[in-house]
């Protein structure tokens, strides 16, 4: 009995040495998990970075010198009530444009060459064939908006027309597809100068919230409807399809990139999207108070200077270059690839110009003309960028749809095909599309028989 405090005290101590021993194993082990997510988080960031390019690239071209003036003359004539229609779009914009990253990393196949094996030379011919007559035209407008960037500071076009011409033959002469996805991300992130240009407008906080986020819509007004139309009927245009599929092959992206790929679509939806509410902003604080309704991107930027200053004007004019010169490269090469897709000849960036020299010129040929062309004096561009939406309204049905059956395949997507359900409401909202995109094309007079 004189011994058992000594054993127990003893049993105490390595009771407490044992604990101590556990604890620190714990605390071991919760530092060792800690590392590991740490390891993991940091692993698919870096990953992520890889796969970045094609989603985000594609989607600030989206936001070219057509959807520049678009979302311009929207802040002008309406002040902020379109903000909320930009918002809506962002889904839209995902949902459909996710397919073609999906179709790219599982199949590892363009658009062009998909069709060509499951629909035939002719369909795929036929697909290819009015994708040029879109892209020829859309050229046109992209290059209009480089000349008109330069204009706002009286800079001559053959100036401004002529670097950006031999700009784009640099960046797809880098010898590979990363080193030209690099100088198009730049592109991208540079057409960011149009928030800060908004917030040189000095807008009212109160009023983008209470009168845009949250005001009434005019939905009677038949022009305010005409502009809920040309916002969004620009939303998706058949160059983009083609071009994010061809671009996620070329970036050699596979299966395990899918979820990031479609990550990658989504940051680039909400950019664009944010950029088109910036300039709604920019015209909306400036124009919109001063009553003034310019009809171009040019006018736009000459408006913005006396109202905002300088450097409101400087940063318009140097997002709409950037703009347009971005979605220049992406419209060019989403032929350029489709063509060698549909045709069967060597068509990737990371051929060099001896290895694949029927690629390389028909992107030169591409650029050069519609470069030589808005060069001519009188060209009516008003006109052609009319067109261009024509053009897009009546062949977007025919992308959409093979998009749609391609992406709905069990034979060609396996476990990663889209559900009946996806598919639909994707058919659904690209008809919405089309049908918003023809009221843009037809004469605005039309509306007039709509009673509202």
């Amino acid at each position: 009995m004189e011994n058992t405090p000594l054993i127990s005290g003893n049993t105490k101590e390595k009771r407490t040495a044992g604990e101590k021993k556990v604890r620190g194993k714990g605390r071991r082990c919760r530092k060792s998990k800690f590392f590991a997510l740490n390891k993991r988080s940091l692993y698919r960031g870096f990953h992520f970075l890889k796969v970045l390019g094609p989603g985000f690239v594609v989607m600030i071209a989206d936001m070219d010198a057509g959807s520049v003036a678009t979302a311009g003359v929207s802040g002008a004539q309406w002040g902020y009530k379109l903000i909320p229609l930009q918002i809506l779009l962002i889904p839209i914009l995902y949902l459909i444009q996710s397919m073609t990253s999906r179709l790219g990393c599982v199949t590892r196949k363009g658009h062009g060459e998909l069709i060509k094996e499951y629909y035939g030379n002719k369909w795929a011919t036929f697909a290819t064939a009015t994708l040029f007559l879109v892209v020829f035209s859309a050229l046109i407008t992209e290059f209009s908006g480089i000349a008109a960037s330069g204009e706002i500071f009286g800079i001559h076009k053959v100036y401004t027309v002529g670097i950006s011409f031999l700009v784009l033959l640099l960046v797809v002469f880098t010898g590979s597809y990363r080193r030209a996805e690099n100088i198009a991300l730049i592109f991208s992130l540079t057409g960011f100068v149009f928030i800060p240009a908004a917030i040189f407008a000095h807008p009212n906080i109160h009023d983008i919230v209470f009168k845009g986020l949250f005001g009434s819509q005019p939905l009677k007004n038949k022009d305010y409807i005409w502009l809920i139309a040309a916002n969004a009927g620009a939303v998706i245009m058949p160059w983009m399809i083609y071009y994010q599929q061809s671009a996620t092959v070329d970036k050699n992206l596979c299966k395990k990139d899918v979820k990031l790929a479609e990550t990658d679509t989504l940051i680039g939806s909400i950019a664009t999207q944010i950029l088109m509410i910036a300039v709604i902003i920019m015209t909306g604080a400036t124009l919109y108070k001063a009553h003034i309704l310019p009809s171009t991107a040019k006018a736009i930027g000459e408006s913005l200077i006396p109202l905002a200053g300088k450097y409101a004007g400087a940063l318009f004019a140097a997002g709409l270059y950037s703009s347009s010169l971005l979605a220049a490269f992406v419209v060019s090469m989403a032929f350029t690839w489709a063509a060698g897709e549909t045709w069967g000849y060597k068509h990737s960036l990371n051929h060099r110009f001896s290895e694949a020299k029927l690629f390389y010129f028909i992107y030169i040929a591409l650029i050069f003309i519609s470069a030589m062309l808005v060069l001519i004096p009188g060209i009516p561009l008003v006109t052609i960028m009319v067109d261009v939406e024509a053009f897009n309204g009546f062949i977007l049905p025919i992308v959409l749809g093979f998009l749609i059956a391609l992406a709905g395949s069990k034979r060609i997507l396996g476990e990663y095909a889209y559900s009946k359900k996806s598919i639909a409401i994707v058919g659904i909202l690209g008809l919405v599309m089309v049908v918003l995109g023809i009221i843009t094309a037809l004469p605005q007079s039309w509306l007039n028989y709509i009673n509202l």
